[in-house]
């Protein structure tokens, strides 16, 4: 696709409403009856360059865009949306040009069953193509219900925080596939069912005999963040396609609870580790005071465009939260200092070690969520996303009056995501239209 464009990888169904509008296309029909995959093919929304004006052309010669009336489609564009329907074996159904954005849009039924994310794929590299995007749904507002969910975890029905922050309307969006998540906490059992595939590799930096069996918290936060979907096994991770890598620091301070500590040295080898990762997102759901050495190394983090989510404390803020940039989260049921992003932190089920799961409570696992929800806007992301534009997407979502309050309201991942494809959107058609 030319610079500028901009395609949206997004599931929907097929037989959806219009994604583009001017003058609106010819009325595309509906199924009778419920459509299966083999009955209604998937349908897409592709653009094509129109150019709202030409050279006139010689006198006598007939103009390349006669229609009797007003702005219609060039037979440039007609030949490319030919071209590229033989190309990629789709079918027209309806098209319609767009004076305001210069473009030809043309809705498309993919004929051959491959998938809709491989057709958009191949599309995002057509030079041809200024935008291709899933044709969408969208709906009224009136006595609105919760979107369905397919999900076959069993427990899902407790998962509260899940429904709260609206992840299974995000789900449709992206799952988080893609990003690499740096946990920084106890060590994680791996083997647990809800972590199968999710676990890339575990580092340790602390010594034998305090690691022993200090596997509780770091496991409660790796299932809040990428635990399993539709599995048939427990919950829901809010970023169930991301993966987690572990750098272990902290060891549990006694035995069936999740009190743990770290000191200056575990947590500075488990920070260089990090970044020397790649992770882009580095959750560290634990607090102190301030440290000179951490704080060095989270700086220098952030300024390889990498972004760190603390957790909120109890008193004044020490590391990681009182660093600048570092992404504090905390509890929607508190009062939360200016500028932190809440979650549900009270009776949240999560894992616990051996296959087993709890409810788990505190700023910990508000900054796992909130860790979660960023993995979900960085994999829908078309390129990274520096933390203080996470901050500014996720902060414009949530109403200033409300974000303010007592009760702070929780982090809105869906206007978050609409934020970011909208912002997009509007990059892409800019970067088309300069000179």
């Amino acid at each position: 696709m030319r610079t500028g464009a901009l395609a949206f990888v997004v599931f929907v169904a097929a037989f959806a409403g219009a994604a583009c509008a001017d003058a609106p296309p010819a009325p595309v029909a509906a199924a009778t009856t419920p459509a299966t995959p083999t009955e209604a093919p998937a349908r897409i929304v592709v653009a094509f360059a129109n150019p709202a004006h030409s050279a006139p052309a010689p006198a006598g010669s007939t103009g390349n865009r006669y229609s009797g009336f007003g702005y219609s489609v060039s037979q440039s564009a007609e030949q490319q949306a030919r071209r590229v329907a033989q190309v990629y074996a789709l079918r027209a159904v309806a098209s319609w040009p767009i004076e305001a954005l210069a473009m030809h849009c043309v809705v498309f039924e993919i004929t051959n069953g491959r998938p809709m994310a491989d057709v958009l794929g191949a599309l995002a590299k057509d030079s041809r193509v200024l935008l291709a995007q899933p044709l969408q749904q969208f709906h009224t507002l009136t006595d609105a219900s919760a979107p369905a969910v397919s999900y076959n975890d069993p427990l899902y029905d407790l998962q509260t925080n899940l429904t709260t922050l609206g992840i299974a309307r995000a789900h449709k969006r992206t799952q988080g596939a893609g990003l690499k998540v740096a946990l920084i906490d106890t060590a994680v059992d791996a083997g647990h069912p809800d972590l199968r595939g999710r676990i890339v590799r575990s580092h340790s930096f602390v010594p034998e005999h305090a690691a022993a069996g200090s596997l509780r918290h770091g496991t409660a936060m790796a299932g809040l963040i990428a635990a399993v979907a539709n599995n048939h096994i427990g919950i829901v991770g809010i970023a169930p396609l991301a993966q987690v890598e572990v750098f272990e620091a902290c060891w549990q301070l006694q035995p069936d609870n999740d009190a743990a500590a770290c000191n200056t040295f575990t947590l500075a080898q488990a920070l260089a580790a990090a970044l020397a990762s790649g992770a882009p997102l580095v959750n560290l759901s634990i607090a102190g005071p301030s440290d000179p050495l951490l704080a060095a190394l989270v700086e220098q983090g952030m300024k390889r465009g990498i972004t760190f989510v603390g957790a909120v404390p109890a008193g004044p803020a020490g590391f990681p939260t009182s660093i600048p940039g570092v992404i504090a989260a905390g509890g929607s049921e508190h009062a939360l200092p200016a500028g932190a992003l809440a979650a549900p932190s009270q009776r949240v089920m999560t894992l616990r070690p051996a296959g087993q799961y709890d409810f788990e409570s505190g700023s910990s696992v508000a900054a796992a969520e909130v860790t979660g929800v960023i993995a979900l806007l960085m994999s829908a992301a078309p390129a990274r996303l520096a933390p203080q534009a996470i901050l500014a997407l996720l902060h414009e979502s949530t109403p200033t009056a409300v974000r303010s309050s007592e009760d702070p309201a929780p982090v809105d991942v869906n206007a978050a995501l609409a934020r970011l494809d909208a912002q997009n959107l509007r990059s892409s058609i800019a970067a088309r239209n300069a000179p």
